[in-house]
């Protein structure tokens, strides 16, 4: 027999399937007895083999794919099912005896197979699984399976960030910190066999290195230009008017009128894609991998005439960070480009406390907040006592239900999350309307780095009401993001005792959404802070959008809007990056089956997978599924943000 030791060593097991839980449920559905199957599209690399594969794991499948090379011989994809001559019809015929078939990469199928694809779903004896790539000529007969309504079809989109997050943890073998996260999941924008491609080579060049202090590990440096990534960017590698796309990659974005620019080539790189102008006239290159990959394939001496000199970079920042600021502003978070401190965190280099504050704020605002702490801890690196920094890790972390060794009194705003979380509501709004005095009288030493005269609008809404309490008590968070904190207390007191408000004579304006979720908040009415959430989160704020909602569960009074609500709440909180707010816990934790609450409460109380195993009577493995499929609702790292959700609602009910 014949070994082949170099494949024995450089053979990789598969990465472990994570996320895509309801596709996967919906692709078991169709295809279980009854049914007739489902098509499955996407963009190529996004995981549709994969997905399918998982779904009929453990079944009687039988499976075929298309491939170029074959495509002019009839029926070749079915060559392993079918005699070696064969007619359309004799070849229905014979596969109507197979339940359950697989067919991959249908759209490279040859004309005769997707012929006896199309007349298989006709007869509907055979239930289908068929998976076909977006952007590609698909046979006429596969494409009828949807168009005709044979077959329903599932898109799937790329992989969202967080199911990112939690495969890379999973394929890289421990945590990744957050930076290192968004630049892969950024890079590969949902292509997942690049993703396995880039870690895999990062890996292998040592260009991983661990964080000091914690489990996680980093990447900096440039990007590893191996056989995929060259593949994936020969389009911008080979061309012509190359020199113009490398400026943008040591420069973007850059202004139209700028000098050396010659328009006309602007025009054709955009025409094919490759370059984006913004409505301030800028110019940024459309995928992310080009820049790095144009970076890292120029020379040293290229680089160095390229690339931005200090005083450049410095301003640059400075630019980015004043345009995130009348972002926040204007209340609106939603994703925004910003690549000079990305490059900078990317290359390693020192980022400007100053401008790793406003990057920090606007990611927490978004409700990222193991970024937002990331972001912090940059600004941190090199100027270790930054207040503005300080405060925005500690309010990230506290956020994130962890604790911290931050000092509450060094910033307000950190006083008032404190408070609010508590169910301090006098506490919160102390500390609030003292942030709003501080930033409004420039007290110095607080409130450092806000931007806005709201008292910054940082703590979340501290969630329902205790028992036999009405929702309309005032609540801190609604307070403090309000559009003024101490007005909108002065909202939540009068309404207590019963007294006329300006809220009653004067509705909020449409475009303050913050105004109106603390008017909607004060009223207790449900389908109000339905719409105030629904508002939040078109501007990004998906964290405040999610607290909305979880009020907006105690506020209903129909059940079947309460659970409307409670489904968005924790589909959003689990966007939120394991956000953990008073509001949010005891929703989440109504997610899990009954199983799953069972086991994360014996894991929260401290027993390992062993000790829940013989408890309940199960395998260890069953243990480690249960707990990692509840990590991936919860949003959860791991063990230790368990106690914290689990113990907060029976608190809370006391």
């Amino acid at each position: 027999m014949t070994t082949f030791e170099r494949d024995a060593k450089t053979l990789e097991l598969p990465w472990p399937f994570t996320g895509r839980e309801n596709e996967l449920e919906l692709i078991r559905r169709s295809s279980a007895a009854g049914h007739h199957g489902i098509v499955v599209t996407g963009p190529a690399g996004c995981g549709k083999t994969r997905l399918v594969t998982e779904a009929v794991r453990g079944t009687d499948c039988a499976r075929v794919a298309g491939t170029p090379e074959i495509r002019h011989i009839p029926f070749a994809a079915f060559a392993h099912l079918l005699p070696e001559a064969v007619s359309l019809h004799r070849a229905v015929q014979l596969l109507s005896a197979v339940r359950l078939l697989l067919v991959d990469d249908a759209h490279l199928l040859d004309d005769a197979s997707a012929a006896l694809v199309h007349q298989l779903a006709v007869h509907g004896r055979t239930r289908l699984l068929v998976v076909a790539t977006d952007g590609t000529e698909v046979p006429g007969a596969v494409s009828r399976l949807w168009t005709g309504e044979l077959l329903p079809r599932l898109a799937l989109e790329p992989l969202p960030h967080e199911e990112t997050a939690q495969l890379l943890t999973a394929g890289a073998g421990g945590g990744l910190e957050p930076l290192t996260a968004n630049r892969l999941h950024r890079l590969c924008q949902g292509d997942l066999r690049l993703l396995r491609d880039l870690l895999g080579a990062v890996r292998e060049a040592g260009l991983l290195a661990r964080v000091p202090g914690t489990d996680e590990w980093a990447w900096r440096g440039p990007v590893p230009v191996t056989a995929t990534v060259r593949e994936r960017t020969a389009q911008v590698l080979n061309r012509a008017d190359r020199e113009t796309l490398e400026l943008l990659a040591f420069a973007e974005p850059l202004p139209l009128h700028l000098d050396g620019l010659d328009l006309r080539v602007l025009e054709d790189l955009e025409a094919d894609g490759l370059v984006l102008v913004d409505d301030h006239g800028t110019v940024h290159l459309a995928d992310p991998l080009h820049g790095p990959v144009l970076r890292a394939a120029a020379g040293r001496l290229r680089a160095r005439r390229l690339a931005r000199t200090p005083e450049e970079c410095k301003a640059a920042l400075e630019t980015e960070a004043a345009a995130l600021s009348r972002r926040i502003e204007r209340a609106d978070v939603r994703e925004s480009c910003a690549p000079v401190g990305e490059w900078l965190v990317a290359e390693g280099a020192p980022v400007p406390a100053a401008y790793a504050a406003v990057r920090a704020r606007f990611s927490r605002l978004r409700g990222e907040l193991r970024e937002a702490a990331a972001w912090a801890g940059e600004g941190l690196r090199d100027t270790a006592g930054d207040p503005a920094c300080r405060a925005e890790l500690a309010l990230a972390v506290m956020q994130s239900g962890e604790t911290t060794d931050t000092d509450p009194g060094a910033d307000p705003r950190v006083a008032a999350w404190l408070a609010a979380a508590r169910g301090d509501i006098d506490g919160a709004l102390e500390a609030v309307t003292e942030a709003y005095d501080a930033v409004r009288l420039g007290t110095p030493g607080k409130a450092p780095g806000a931007a806005a005269p709201q008292a910054d609008r940082l703590a979340p809404a501290s969630g329902r009401a205790p028992a036999g309490e009405s929702v309309s008590a005032p609540h801190a968070g609604g307070l403090a993001h309000g559009s003024d904190p101490a007005p909108a207390g002065q909202v939540g007191s009068a309404r207590q005792a019963g007294e006329p408000t300006h809220a009653e004579e004067s509705a909020p304006r449409r475009d303050d959404v913050f105004a109106l979720h603390a008017d909607a908040l004060a009223r207790a009415d449900g389908p109000a802070l339905d719409l105030a959430a629904g508002r939040l989160e078109e501007r990004g704020f998906l964290l405040f959008a999610a607290e909305a909602y979880a009020q907006a569960v105690h506020a209903h009074r129909d059940p079947r809007a309460a659970r409307t609500s409670r489904t968005r709440a924790v589909a959003l909180a689990g966007r939120c990056q394991g956000a953990r707010t008073p509001a949010l816990s005891g929703l989440v934790l109504g997610e899990l089956t009954a199983r799953q609450r069972q086991i994360v409460t014996l894991a929260a109380a401290g027993l390992s997978n062993r000790q829940i195993a013989e408890k309940l009577t199960l395998s260890i493995r069953t243990v480690g599924n249960h707990l990692y499929s509840a990590y991936a609702r919860l949003g959860a790292g791991g063990r230790g943000s368990l106690p914290w959700l689990v113990e907060l609602p029976t608190a809370q009910s006391a």
